[in-house]
């Protein structure tokens, strides 16, 4: 409400109509659009429709936020942070030392910069629009979640972040390649090219941690340096 200046008696329709005014702006399968959508369009909209994903998940978000407890370390990067629940969270660990914010969404940095701000540990976040803006070369911790089913390539981004860990860098990762019973996540990628290599790539560079939560987020590190 005091980020974006809504009055108290609007939010509750911001928030419920969030997702269906996210999907109605997509521009579908067009993939090369779609670092455009996120960068770009999307505004305020998408900082609604992850808001209310966040009401509606609680109980996931907290598990997720318990295996960072478990796995975060030194310099984490949050890959895709969007509201920034996960790299707050992380700044606020004693285990680690920096966070480094990563998003596309000028909007989604700027709300999450306030946030941190207000909860102060501005001083252990960096805000970037993309890695290479980090100036980091090797992460210990990266989290990316509800991130890689939104890219036209997300096998590449693996790739990405196979070459930016160490041999005791762990990566958090989940995703959903799944659009909806009703296309109700036109956002999504199912192409099943593109599915297939991700999992391939996925099974070639990374073995999968154990953890004993019951969730959809999976713990990986390098399979071989």
């Amino acid at each position: 409400m005091e980020f974006l200046s809504i009055d108290e008696s609007d939010l509750d329709g911001f928030l419920e109509n969030a997702k269906m005014d996210l999907a109605n702006l997509h521009p579908g399968n067009n993939l090369n659009e779609a670092e455009d959508f996120y960068k770009e369009i999307v505004g305020d909209k998408h900082l609604a429709d992850l808001a209310a994903w966040h009401i509606s998940s609680k109980d996931y978000i907290s598990d997720t936020l318990k295996l960072q407890q478990l796995f975060s370390q030194k310099l984490v990067l949050d890959f895709g942070g969007g509201i920034g629940t996960h790299a707050l969270a992380n700044a606020m660990s004693p285990k680690v030392e920096h966070v480094f914010f990563v998003d596309i969404n000028q909007t989604n940095r700027n709300f999450v910069e306030y946030r941190a701000q207000k909860l102060g540990v501005s001083n252990k976040l960096t805000f970037c629009k993309t890695i290479d803006e980090t100036e980091i070369s090797r992460f210990d911790t990266i989290v990316c979640l509800d991130v890689l089913e939104h890219l036209s390539d997300p096998a590449f981004q693996l790739n990405t972040f196979y070459e930016i860990m160490g041999p005791k860098s762990i990566g958090l990762f989940n995703w959903y390649f799944y659009k909806g019973e009703k296309n109700e996540y036109p956002f999504h990628i199912d192409d099943e090219q593109i599915v297939e290599k991700f999992f391939k790539t996925l099974q070639s560079k990374f073995v999968e941690v154990f953890h004993p939560i019951l969730i959809t987020t999976r713990t990986y590190k390098k399979f071989r340096e």
